[in-house]
């Protein structure tokens, strides 16, 4: 198998080519809500600046020379276009206070739908579900939309040191140390969403996996032949060629 041509290069431009994607991603896979909700890419070489679409672009249309760069206070620094005052004030503290590369934040449906139940909680009764078994932080008290730095900081120590944050009554947020490991979280959440609320609506009891092979899952075997690292890169690079028949362009 080939290796993907657009891993080879700048990793700004890369950095920017792999965000254009994400959310052509996004919509392709019903993860999106048009011109809202935000993925955020700290900009490689300025750990206090962020990659962002500029708000109003529909994500289906997202190229990387679209991409705009953004600080905390909001400014744009680098691009046209502004950032939509939500994501300046989640993304960027989550980013500064969490360390996280990127942070990508949706409504996806069956996400959202697990978390307009009062009890929210995702189950490890399946193989995908047991690996976010542990990694999910839960904000059980919605607020109102995220208007200040101050509802971001506010999230950031919510979330910890999780992978990913369920929003009661509003979306998930999930963060990686790149986008393959990061866009890989967000679709399989959103499968395995759909598993529990599918399962749940048969009202019957979920078989839940026991914390032993909970444990077991997530750990890598010894002889495996791909690593974590390697199965997100490869995930991605699929997906991304997916994009280049089905939905070109992303890469401008």
């Amino acid at each position: 198998m080939s290796v993907h041509p657009l891993r080879a290069v700048d990793p700004v431009i890369q950095a920017k080519i792999h965000l254009a994607a994400a959310h052509r991603l996004a919509v392709f896979h019903d993860l999106e809500e048009g011109i809202d909700n935000h993925f955020t890419v700290t900009l490689p070489g300025r750990d206090d600046q962020y990659l962002i679409l500029p708000f109003g672009y529909h994500w289906s249309e997202a190229r990387a020379s679209d991409m705009i760069v953004f600080d905390e206070s909001g400014k744009t620094l680098e691009g046209e276009g502004v950032v939509e005052l939500s994501a300046q004030c989640i993304h960027a503290p989550i980013h500064r206070i969490c360390g996280a590369r990127v942070v990508l934040h949706t409504h996806q449906n069956w996400a959202v739908a697990l978390n307009l139940l009062q009890d929210n909680r995702l189950l490890p009764a399946s193989q995908t579900a047991a690996f976010f078994h542990g990694r999910i932080a839960y904000d059980d008290t919605y607020a109102g939309t995220a208007d200040t730095i101050e509802e971001g900081e506010r999230l950031a120590r919510v979330i910890g040191d999780k992978q990913v944050l369920f929003m009661k009554n509003h979306g998930v947020l999930v963060v990686g140390e790149s986008m393959a490991q990061a866009y890989k979280r967000l679709y399989f959440l959103e499968r395995v969403c759909r598993a529990q609320v599918l399962a749940m609506s048969t009202g019957k009891a979920l078989q839940v996996l026991s914390e032993e092979i909970v444990s077991q899952v997530q750990a890598p075997p010894a002889d495996d032949r791909h690593s974590r690292l390697e199965r997100q890169r490869l995930f991605f690079e699929a997906m991304m060629r997916i994009l280049d028949r089905e939905l070109p362009g992303y890469a401008d």
